[in-house]
């Protein structure tokens, strides 16, 4: 696939796109071919419409440890031969961690083992989350004397509660799976080693949706999400009501009555 590198394999299951962080050896930390392949695949997911839906997850027991702290000590980071696509794109490592980027496909994150700092940062990026049992979640910046700017302390608060945002941001400390689902900051926790598949079954039922009606519910609740409720109302009906004039919405309602399963061609 187009956004495979050293460090991010990508590979399709039926109409999801698998984008895997690739560097079990250093706990999937982040490097230049790994930031390459997955903006590279963002892209992708954008680009090819039979892509409905598009799930993250990390190889070898781990999701993302976050940046190699050596190549921020100055030791160098692994992939110089992508250096070049960060000259030309000065922005492309925050469009790759979703900070600059919001697909316009459904984002799935499959988390087993290690899902801290730039992890947990990449994580509020995605859309739906599923965590092992066994995974764990942080921001350890402060500890660190650094500073999450990935987008945490500005996603965070408005993903969960204010008081857990600011523990989580200024304790440095580390949260458990069943710690992250009580405060929201994933959506389901399952036993060890089925969160890739539980992700790709999430996938699957989304790709049986209309996908122009799934892209328009994405982009509704996000564009919305700051605005007054009289607002996103009118946002909402701006972007919900050519949905019903589409020729997939006929096909959703002429499927149903005829009891079979929904032929989708985003029309």
């Amino acid at each position: 696939m187009g956004g495979s590198t050293e460090h991010l394999t990508v590979r399709r299951e039926g109409a999801t796109l698998v984008l895997t962080l690739n560097r079990p050896e250093a706990r999937n930390a982040l490097s230049l071919p790994m930031l390459v392949g997955l903006y590279d695949g963002w892209l992708e997911a954008d680009a090819d419409d039979t892509i409905r839906s598009v799930v993250l997850t990390g190889a070898g027991g781990s999701f993302c440890a976050g940046m190699d702290l050596k190549a921020l000590a100055g030791k160098g980071m692994a992939g110089e031969a992508y250096r070049d696509r960060m000259t030309a794109d000065p922005d492309l490592h925050w469009k790759a961690m979703l900070r600059h980027h919001r697909p316009r496909k459904p984002v799935i994150a499959a988390v087993e083992g290690p899902c801290v700092a730039g992890g947990t940062e990449i994580l509020q990026g995605t859309d739906i989350r599923v965590a092992g049992a066994s995974a764990t979640f942080g921001l350890f910046e402060v500890r660190r004397g650094l500073f999450p700017i990935g987008g945490s302390t500005v996603r965070l608060p408005r993903q969960i509660p204010r008081t857990h945002a600011l523990e989580m941001l200024l304790t440095g400390r580390p949260y458990t799976a069943d710690e992250a689902q009580r405060i929201g900051l994933v959506g389901r926790v399952v036993p060890d080693g089925t969160a890739l598949d539980a992700a790709l079954e999430t996938a699957e039922r989304i790709n049986a949706c209309g996908p122009l009606a799934v892209e328009a519910v994405k982009a509704s609740v996000y564009e919305t999400a700051e605005m007054t409720e009289e607002e996103g109302l009118a946002a909402e009906l701006k972007r919900g009501w050519p949905i019903f004039a589409t020729a997939d919405a006929k096909e959703g309602a002429k499927a149903f009555a005829e009891k079979r399963a929904p032929v989708y061609r985003r029309e």
